[in-house]
């Protein structure tokens, strides 16, 4: 996997400009703030982006990948205020789940998400090198 922080830019914060990467490609569908079940336990923002992340990596975990994998993330926030407010803590659920692994990032303010109590949804793609052992 190769970062690709072109010359001369300021290195963004909390993601990459772009990545680079060989091998299977995985893409997990938009997780949201609920459990295996479908049952959410708190509407708050960061616990819900915290569920929505491990949700992310159980399913990345079925392909034989894990967060290191994860090159590109889009996330769909329905507050943005909500959102930016809880950046701090958002980064310190983000690097608890994913670890400190920065691959291609967007975010997108939205009117609503199809599941009405879900303050976020976050979908990705992974790239496992062919020579990542599968589980």
């Amino acid at each position: 996997m190769q970062i690709l922080q072109p010359p001369g830019w300021p290195r963004p914060k909390g993601y990459s400009n772009g990545i680079a990467a060989d091998g299977r490609t995985v893409f997990v569908s938009g997780m949201i703030g609920w459990d295996a079940h479908g049952v959410f336990h708190s509407d708050d923002f960061v616990a819900q982006t915290r569920q929505a992340l491990l949700n992310i990596v159980a399913v990345l975990a079925e392909a034989g990948a894990g967060p290191e994998h994860i090159v590109r993330m889009t996330w769909y926030v329905v507050d943005r205020d909500a959102y930016l407010a809880a950046q701090r803590a958002i980064g310190e659920v983000y690097r608890e789940v994913i670890g400190r692994h920065y691959p291609a990032m967007t975010a997108v303010a939205v009117a609503g998400l199809m599941e009405a109590r879900a303050q976020v949804e976050i979908e990705v793609t992974a790239v496992v090198p062919d020579t990542h052992e599968r589980a």
